[in-house]
């Protein structure tokens, strides 16, 4: 028996990617450059109680609620993660990601490592990538040259960086960002090759194996 079934290169389902390394590594360059190369790429809206500011919009900057609104998603458990932060909340709307997945498109969560291994507990089908700098010394190169933190913040956050650098075989890949557009090809690379698995196509194979006697 012959079966008209034609298998193409196509995304049925989105790839969640996760995207996370220690501050000053480029976390926020990288993702926005990457999101400029691959238009079909979604960037993970948070939500947040913290008052719009000035040119932001609702559902493109953050998803504003209230504080009540707020803890009302944890108890629901509507959230893939969240943290306060200077008497703010901010967090991962579940049903976004969700929504956005079964579009077919991809989606892009820009993250703190913590954050990263939450998402990890929760959603642990998402693609886990860790951003990398060429060098511990490059690195505090670059939070020296924000001139915004004095030098004890800056001791902190390289403490941090060695702590979450432990971290990194939590993830399933590492990127190391030298230069940026080369950082973008590598996490695109890596995009393609998920989007190649085995597993995305088994049960289209499946089909056409029942299909043939």
């Amino acid at each position: 028996m012959t079966n008209n079934n034609t298998l193409t290169q196509t995304k049925e389902r989105g790839i969640l990617i996760v995207l996370s390394g220690p501050s000053g590594v480029g976390k926020g360059t990288v993702c926005s450059a990457l999101r400029g190369r691959t238009e079909d790429l979604i960037y993970s809206v948070s939500a947040t109680t913290r008052t719009p500011r000035e040119g932001e919009r609702e559902g493109v900057n953050y998803f504003y609620r209230s504080k009540e609104q707020f803890l009302s998603m944890i108890e629901k458990d509507e959230l893939l993660e969240w943290a306060e932060y200077v008497g703010n909340y901010y967090g991962t709307p579940k049903e976004f990601v969700v929504k956005t997945l079964d579009e077919g498109k991809d989606i892009i969560l820009e993250i703190d490592v913590q954050g990263a291994l939450t998402v990890k507990q929760k959603f642990p089908e998402g693609v886990f990538l860790f951003l990398l700098p060429p060098s511990f010394d490059e690195l505090e190169s670059r939070i020296i040259g924000r001139g915004t933190e004095s030098e004890d913040v800056i001791a902190d956050r390289m403490k941090a960086a060695r702590y979450e650098m432990e971290l990194v075989k939590h993830y399933d890949y590492a990127i190391v960002n030298d230069q940026v557009d080369l950082a973008c090809g590598r996490i695109q690379a890596i995009l393609t090759a998920e989007h190649c698995k085995r597993e995305r196509f088994m049960p289209a194979i499946q089909k056409w194996l029942e299909e043939v006697y």
